[in-house]
Protein backbone atom coordinates (compact mmCIF):
# COMPACT_ATOMS: atom_id res chain seq x y z
CA UNK A 1 0.00 0.00 0.00
CA UNK A 2 1.75 3.27 -1.01
CA UNK A 3 1.37 6.58 0.41
CA UNK A 4 -1.69 7.48 -2.11
CA UNK A 5 -3.23 4.15 -1.68
CA UNK A 6 -3.76 4.83 1.95
CA UNK A 7 -4.67 8.09 1.79
CA UNK A 8 -7.28 7.08 -0.91
CA UNK A 9 -8.17 4.43 1.60
CA UNK A 10 -8.93 6.29 4.55
CA UNK A 11 -11.04 9.39 2.36
CA UNK A 12 -13.04 6.61 1.78
CA UNK A 13 -13.57 5.77 5.59
CA UNK A 14 -14.00 9.52 6.09
CA UNK A 15 -11.11 10.31 7.27
CA UNK A 16 -8.57 12.87 5.65
CA UNK A 17 -5.44 13.39 6.48
CA UNK A 18 -3.16 17.10 6.12
CA UNK A 19 0.09 17.12 4.94
CA UNK A 20 1.09 17.35 8.77
CA UNK A 21 -0.15 13.76 9.90
CA UNK A 22 0.83 12.40 5.84
CA UNK A 23 4.42 13.74 7.26
CA UNK A 24 3.55 12.37 11.01
CA UNK A 25 3.28 8.61 9.15
CA UNK A 26 6.40 9.28 6.91
CA UNK A 27 8.48 10.38 10.30
CA UNK A 28 6.80 6.87 11.79
CA UNK A 29 8.07 4.88 9.52
CA UNK A 30 11.35 6.05 9.39
CA UNK A 31 11.88 5.75 13.11
CA UNK A 32 10.90 2.26 13.18
CA UNK A 33 13.48 1.34 10.66
CA UNK A 34 16.24 2.90 12.16
CA UNK A 35 15.27 1.67 15.51
CA UNK A 36 14.15 -1.67 14.12
CA UNK A 37 17.95 -2.49 13.40
CA UNK A 38 19.10 -2.07 17.24
CA UNK A 39 15.98 -3.85 18.59
CA UNK A 40 13.42 -6.24 17.48
CA UNK A 41 10.34 -3.93 17.17
CA UNK A 42 8.81 -5.61 13.97
CA UNK A 43 9.34 -8.36 11.52
CA UNK A 44 7.79 -5.87 8.58
CA UNK A 45 9.79 -3.29 7.46
CA UNK A 46 8.93 -3.29 3.80
CA UNK A 47 7.23 0.13 3.08
CA UNK A 48 4.33 -0.55 1.60
CA UNK A 49 4.14 -3.51 4.37
CA UNK A 50 4.28 -0.93 7.34
CA UNK A 51 1.67 1.27 5.93
CA UNK A 52 -0.98 -1.50 4.85
CA UNK A 53 -0.02 -4.37 8.15
CA UNK A 54 0.42 -1.60 10.84
CA UNK A 55 -1.02 1.58 9.99
CA UNK A 56 -3.97 1.19 8.05
CA UNK A 57 -4.41 -2.18 10.25
CA UNK A 58 -4.17 0.11 13.11
CA UNK A 59 -6.79 2.58 12.14
CA UNK A 60 -9.18 0.52 10.82
CA UNK A 61 -10.60 0.17 14.74
CA UNK A 62 -11.93 3.98 13.66
CA UNK A 63 -13.73 2.35 10.47
CA UNK A 64 -16.47 1.15 13.14
CA UNK A 65 -16.16 3.10 16.42
CA UNK A 66 -16.59 6.78 16.68
CA UNK A 67 -12.80 8.14 18.07
CA UNK A 68 -14.55 11.94 17.98
CA UNK A 69 -16.17 10.76 21.35
CA UNK A 70 -13.47 9.40 22.88
CA UNK A 71 -11.15 10.93 24.77
CA UNK A 72 -8.77 8.41 26.85
CA UNK A 73 -7.16 5.45 25.18
CA UNK A 74 -5.32 2.75 26.57
CA UNK A 75 -3.22 0.89 24.80
CA UNK A 76 -2.22 -2.84 26.37
CA UNK A 77 1.06 -4.11 25.15
CA UNK A 78 1.87 -1.98 22.10
CA UNK A 79 4.84 -2.65 21.11
CA UNK A 80 6.07 -0.02 18.96
CA UNK A 81 2.74 1.37 19.08
CA UNK A 82 -0.05 -0.03 17.35
CA UNK A 83 -3.03 0.49 17.02
CA UNK A 84 -2.72 3.84 19.19
CA UNK A 85 -0.45 6.06 17.73
CA UNK A 86 -1.51 5.38 14.24
CA UNK A 87 -4.95 6.69 16.18
CA UNK A 88 -3.49 9.18 17.31
CA UNK A 89 -1.87 10.91 14.41
CA UNK A 90 -5.39 10.32 12.84
CA UNK A 91 -7.40 12.10 16.03
CA UNK A 92 -5.02 14.30 17.80
CA UNK A 93 -7.11 14.77 20.64
CA UNK A 94 -6.59 11.19 22.39
CA UNK A 95 -4.91 11.07 25.77
CA UNK A 96 -2.84 7.92 24.93
CA UNK A 97 -1.49 5.80 27.46
CA UNK A 98 0.66 2.50 26.47
CA UNK A 99 1.69 0.03 28.79
CA UNK A 100 4.00 -2.36 27.53
CA UNK A 101 6.25 -4.74 30.01
CA UNK A 102 9.74 -4.04 28.21
CA UNK A 103 11.78 -0.61 28.70
CA UNK A 104 13.51 -0.77 25.63
CA UNK A 105 9.90 -0.64 24.04
CA UNK A 106 8.91 2.29 26.04
CA UNK A 107 12.66 4.39 25.28
CA UNK A 108 11.43 4.18 21.33
CA UNK A 109 8.03 4.97 22.07
CA UNK A 110 8.94 8.34 24.28
CA UNK A 111 11.25 9.07 21.32
CA UNK A 112 8.76 8.61 18.85
CA UNK A 113 6.31 11.05 20.23
CA UNK A 114 9.21 13.54 20.67
CA UNK A 115 9.92 12.88 16.89
CA UNK A 116 6.36 13.11 15.49
CA UNK A 117 5.89 15.96 18.49
CA UNK A 118 2.73 14.07 19.92
CA UNK A 119 0.96 15.73 22.99
CA UNK A 120 -1.10 13.86 25.80
CA UNK A 121 0.71 10.31 25.37
CA UNK A 122 2.07 8.58 27.98
CA UNK A 123 3.68 4.92 28.44
CA UNK A 124 4.09 3.20 31.49
CA UNK A 125 7.06 0.50 31.78
CA UNK A 126 4.60 -2.37 33.24
CA UNK A 127 2.45 -5.27 33.32
CA UNK A 128 -0.88 -5.32 32.24
CA UNK A 129 -1.79 -6.92 35.37
CA UNK A 130 -0.17 -4.59 37.99
CA UNK A 131 -1.13 -1.52 36.37
CA UNK A 132 -4.95 -2.70 36.11
CA UNK A 133 -4.47 -3.15 40.36
CA UNK A 134 -3.61 1.02 40.02
CA UNK A 135 -6.31 2.87 41.92
CA UNK A 136 -5.26 5.78 40.02
CA UNK A 137 -5.55 3.67 36.45
CA UNK A 138 -8.78 1.33 37.34
CA UNK A 139 -11.63 1.48 35.66
CA UNK A 140 -10.47 4.91 34.50
CA UNK A 141 -10.41 4.93 30.10
CA UNK A 142 -12.94 5.25 28.15
CA UNK A 143 -11.48 3.09 25.53
CA UNK A 144 -8.85 0.18 26.22
CA UNK A 145 -7.32 -1.93 22.94
CA UNK A 146 -4.97 -4.10 22.11
CA UNK A 147 -3.76 -6.14 19.01
CA UNK A 148 -2.66 -9.87 18.88
CA UNK A 149 -1.58 -9.32 21.97
CA UNK A 150 -3.16 -12.87 23.49
CA UNK A 151 -6.50 -14.64 23.23
CA UNK A 152 -9.34 -12.97 24.07
CA UNK A 153 -10.05 -15.08 27.64
CA UNK A 154 -6.78 -13.76 28.67
CA UNK A 155 -6.81 -10.16 27.26
CA UNK A 156 -10.25 -9.62 28.77
CA UNK A 157 -8.70 -9.88 31.92
CA UNK A 158 -5.83 -7.19 31.37
CA UNK A 159 -7.92 -4.70 29.58
CA UNK A 160 -11.34 -4.77 31.02
CA UNK A 161 -9.82 -3.58 34.43
CA UNK A 162 -9.07 -0.63 32.92
CA UNK A 163 -11.99 0.24 31.08
CA UNK A 164 -14.52 2.56 32.92
CA UNK A 165 -18.32 1.68 33.20
CA UNK A 166 -19.88 1.93 29.87
CA UNK A 167 -16.50 2.43 28.52
CA UNK A 168 -15.28 -0.15 25.57
CA UNK A 169 -12.58 -3.07 25.26
CA UNK A 170 -11.61 -3.36 20.93
CA UNK A 171 -9.28 -6.17 20.39
CA UNK A 172 -8.00 -6.03 17.19
CA UNK A 173 -8.09 -9.74 15.78
CA UNK A 174 -6.56 -11.31 12.56
CA UNK A 175 -8.59 -14.60 11.76
CA UNK A 176 -10.32 -17.23 14.44
CA UNK A 177 -12.08 -15.02 16.11
CA UNK A 178 -14.93 -16.25 16.34
CA UNK A 179 -13.38 -19.40 18.03
CA UNK A 180 -11.41 -16.77 20.42
CA UNK A 181 -14.90 -15.31 21.79
CA UNK A 182 -16.46 -18.59 22.47
CA UNK A 183 -13.73 -19.44 24.66
CA UNK A 184 -13.69 -15.97 25.68
CA UNK A 185 -17.43 -16.03 26.85
CA UNK A 186 -16.82 -16.41 30.57
CA UNK A 187 -14.40 -14.36 31.19
CA UNK A 188 -15.82 -11.28 29.43
CA UNK A 189 -18.65 -11.63 31.32
CA UNK A 190 -17.05 -11.94 34.67
CA UNK A 191 -14.87 -9.56 34.25
CA UNK A 192 -18.13 -7.18 33.73
CA UNK A 193 -18.26 -7.23 29.83
CA UNK A 194 -20.46 -7.83 27.07
CA UNK A 195 -19.69 -8.66 23.29
CA UNK A 196 -21.65 -6.03 21.43
CA UNK A 197 -20.63 -6.54 18.38
CA UNK A 198 -17.93 -7.81 15.96
CA UNK A 199 -16.37 -6.59 12.84
CA UNK A 200 -15.13 -8.60 10.32
CA UNK A 201 -13.32 -7.82 6.65
CA UNK A 202 -9.77 -7.72 4.85
CA UNK A 203 -7.03 -5.50 4.11
CA UNK A 204 -6.83 -4.15 1.04
CA UNK A 205 -4.64 -5.66 -1.61
CA UNK A 206 -3.20 -8.90 0.03
CA UNK A 207 -6.80 -9.55 1.47
CA UNK A 208 -5.97 -11.18 4.89
CA UNK A 209 -9.15 -11.39 7.37
CA UNK A 210 -9.04 -9.27 10.10
CA UNK A 211 -11.19 -8.99 12.92
CA UNK A 212 -12.74 -5.94 15.58
CA UNK A 213 -14.05 -7.28 18.87
CA UNK A 214 -15.92 -4.44 20.32
CA UNK A 215 -16.97 -4.89 24.01
CA UNK A 216 -18.79 -2.48 26.73
CA UNK A 217 -18.15 -2.38 29.78
CA UNK A 218 -21.73 -2.82 31.36
CA UNK A 219 -20.54 -3.70 35.28
CA UNK A 220 -17.38 -3.15 37.63
CA UNK A 221 -14.88 -5.74 37.17
CA UNK A 222 -14.23 -8.01 40.77
CA UNK A 223 -11.22 -6.69 42.64
CA UNK A 224 -9.40 -9.10 42.20
CA UNK A 225 -8.45 -8.79 38.55
CA UNK A 226 -6.27 -9.13 37.08
CA UNK A 227 -4.56 -11.46 39.15
CA UNK A 228 -0.76 -11.65 39.33
CA UNK A 229 1.64 -11.18 36.30
CA UNK A 230 1.41 -14.58 34.11
CA UNK A 231 -1.35 -16.11 36.10
CA UNK A 232 -4.32 -15.28 33.33
CA UNK A 233 -2.18 -16.44 30.85
CA UNK A 234 -1.47 -19.63 32.43
CA UNK A 235 -5.17 -20.39 33.67
CA UNK A 236 -7.59 -17.80 31.75
CA UNK A 237 -10.67 -17.68 33.27
CA UNK A 238 -12.83 -19.96 30.82
CA UNK A 239 -15.30 -22.81 30.46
Amino acid sequence: MNIEQFTAALEEKEITLSSVQLEQFETYFRMLVEWNEKMNLTSITEKEEVYLKHFYDSISAAFFIDFHNVTTICDIGAGAGFPSIPLKICFPHLHVTIVDSLQKRITFLNELAKGLNLQDTTFYHDRAETFGQRKEKRESYDLVTARAVARLSVLSELCLPLVKKEGLFVALKASAADEEMQAGKKAVTVLGGEVIEKHSFVLPLEESERNIIVIEKKKQTPKKYPRKPGTPNKSPIEG
